[in-house]
C-alpha cells in the first residue's frame, strides 16, 4: 500500500530550503522595523520637539512591544502546528508578517496625522510578533523533522540562516537607500524595503504551499485519534517539560537579546553618542551577516561532530570575550578596527544559532514540539530580544553615553548561558539528574527521514 502524501517522507535538502526562504522573508520584515526604529523612526513618528533622548528611547519602544505577543503568537501556533500541521501555520505566518511590514510603509507620518501615527505603527507591530512568534518553532521542525539520522544540526540551521538571510537583506536595503542622501531617505526612502517585502511574501507562499509533511505529523494524528487525546499541548508542555522550557528561555538570551544589543543598540550608539557614519555602520552589519551566512553551516555542520551544546559553548564564551572589545573598538572612529570587531563577534555568534534549534527540538516529545520549542524562544525574545536595545538605551543615557551598561549584561547572560545550555543538553538526553532523581523520560529524540 502507497503512503498518503501527509506520510511520505520529504526530500531533505527541499525541506530546508523551503525553511531558509520562509524564515529569511520574516525576518527580514522584522529586521527592517529594528534598523528602521534605530536611525528613521524618532524622526518621523514622533514630535520635533520631544527631546533627542526620549524620541529614541519611544522609538524603541514600538520595537520592544513587537515581543510582547511573540508568546502568544507561539502558543497559538505551536497548537495548531501540533495537532494539524506544521505547514498551515507557516502560511499563515508568513501572511501576516508581509501584510504588516507593507502597510508600515505606507504608514502617515507624525507631522501628518499626530499621535495616530505611533499608534498604526504599534497595531502592526503587534501583529507582526503574533506572526514571527508562530514562525520560528515550525521552520525550524519543518527543517530538522526531515532531517536524516546524525544531519538534525546541519538541515536544523537552515531555518536559522532565515535570520542572517533576513538580516543580510534589510540592511543592504537600508544601505542602498541611503546612497539617494539623507533628506530623500527620511522622506520616502525608509518605506522602500517595508513595500518591497510584498514580492518577497509571494515568493515564499509559492514555495511554502508545495510542502509536505513530515512522516511524524502523520504519526501525531494517529495517536491522537487512537488515545482520543484531548490535552492542549500547551498544558502537557507545562506539566512535564517545564524545566525544559525554562533551561531553553535561558539558553537563548544571548542568542536573541545578545543579537539586538551588537546590532540595532551598536547602530544607535555609534551614531548618537559617537557620531560615526550612519552608512558606514550599516555597511559592517551587512558584512556580519554575510559572514553569518557563511559560517553558520560550518559551525552546524561540526556540531552534529563534536556535539551541538559543545558548539553553543563556545560561541558564549566568544561573545564574553568580545563584548568590551567591540565597544572600545567603536570608540576608536577606525573603520578598519569597527568592521573587525563586529566580524569577529558576529563569528562567534553564528555559534549559537544554528546548533541550538536540535539541542531545543531534543528536548520535547514530537506532540508538543512545536509549542515547546515556541514556548521557549519566545518567552525569551519577549524578556531579552525586544527590551535589550531599549535597557541599553536607557542605561547608556543614566551613565553618560557610556558603553559598559550594555557591555556587563551580555557578558552575565552569556555566562549564565553556558551553564543552561550544558543543562538543556542533560534534559534533552534524558541523563539522571544529579540528586538521583529519576531522568524525565524522552519518547522520541529528533525524528528522522
Amino acid at each position: 500500500m502507497s503512503q498518503s502524501p501527509a506520510a511520505r517522507p520529504q526530500n531533505p535538502m527541499r525541506a530546508a530550503l523551503a525553511a531558509l526562504v520562509g524564515t529569511s522573508i520574516e525576518w527580514y520584515d522584522f529586521y527592517a522595523f529594528a534598523t528602521a526604529a534605530a536611525i528613521v523612526f524618532d524622526d518621523v513618528f514622533f514630535p520635533a520637539d520631544m527631546p533627542p533622548a526620549l524620541r529614541t528611547l519611544s522609538a524603541f519602544g514600538t520595537f520592544a512591544v513587537g515581543f510582547l505577543l511573540r508568546p502568544l503568537g507561539g502558543i497559538v501556533f505551536g497548537h495548531i502546528g501540533d495537532r494539524v500541521g506544521r505547514k498551515k501555520t507557516l502560511v499563515i505566518t508568513l501572511l501576516m508578517m508581509g501584510v504588516a511590514s507593507f502597510a508600515i510603509g505606507l504608514l502617515p507620518t507624525y507631522a501628518q496625522v499626530g499621535v495616530l501615527a505611533p499608534i498604526l505603527l504599534i497595531m502592526l507591530r503587534l501583529i507582526q510578533g503574533i506572526a514571527i512568534g508562530g514562525e520560528w518553532g515550525g521552520a525550524v521542525l519543518v527543517a530538522v523533522e526531515n532531517a536524516p539520522k546524525g544531519r538534525a544540526t546541519f538541515f536544523g540551521s537552515f531555518a536559522q540562516l532565515g535570520s542572517s538571510v533576513g538580516a543580510l537583506l534589510s540592511t543592504g536595503a537600508f544601505s542602498l537607500m541611503s546612497l539617494w542622501g539623507d533628506e530623500a531617505f527620511d522622506s520616502w526612502g525608509w518605506r522602500v524595503p517595508f513595500l518591497a517585502s510584498a514580492v518577497l511574501v509571494v515568493i515564499g507562499l509559492v514555495i511554502r504551499l508545495k510542502l509536505e509533511e513530515a512522516p511524524v505529523m502523520a504519526e501525531i494524528k494517529a495517536r491522537n485519534t487512537a488515545t482520543a487525546e484531548t490535552k492542549l499541548p500547551l498544558v502537557e508542555v507545562l506539566q512535564t517539560s517545564w524545566r525544559t522550557v525554562l533551561v531553553g528561555v535561558f539558553a537563548l538570551a544571548t542568542a536573541t537579546g545578545g543579537y539586538y544589543v551588537v546590532t540595532s543598540y551598536l547602530l544607535a550608539y555609534g551614531t548618537g553618542e559617537l557620531e560615526l557614519s550612519e552608512s558606514m555602520l550599516l555597511n559592517g552589519l551587512s558584512l556580519a551577516a554575510f559572514l553569518e551566512l557563511v559560517v553558520t553551516p560550518g559551525l552546524s555542520w561540526l556540531g552534529d561532530r563534536i556535539g551541538a551544546h559543545k558548539v553553543v559553548v563556545a560561541g558564549l564564551a566568544g561573545v564574553i570575550v568580545l563584548s568590551v572589545p567591540q565597544f572600545l573598538a567603536l570608540g576608536t572612529g577606525s573603520v578598519a578596527l569597527i568592521y573587525l570587531s563586529m566580524l569577529a563577534m558576529r563569528l562567534v555568534m553564528s555559534a549559537l544559532y544554528g546548533p541550538i534549534a536540535a539541542i531545543l527540538a531534543e528536548g520535547f516529545e514530537p506532540r508538543v514540539r512545536y509549542t515547546g520549542i515556541s514556548l521557549s524562544y519566545q518567552v525569551c525574545n519577549m524578556i531579552f530580544g525586544g527590551f535589550a536595545p531599549l535597557a541599553a538605551v536607557s542605561l547608556t543615557a543614566l551613565a553618560g553615553g557610556h558603553y559598559w551598561p550594555a557591555a556587563a549584561p551580555l557578558m552575565a547572560v552569556s555566562a549564565i548561558g553556558i551553564w543552561c545550555t550544558l543543562r538543556l543538553r542533560r534534559l534533552a538526553t534524558g541523563a539522571p539528574e544529579p540528586d538521583g532523581a529519576a531522568p524525565r523520560p524522552v519518547e522520541a529524540t529528533v525524528p528522522v527521514a
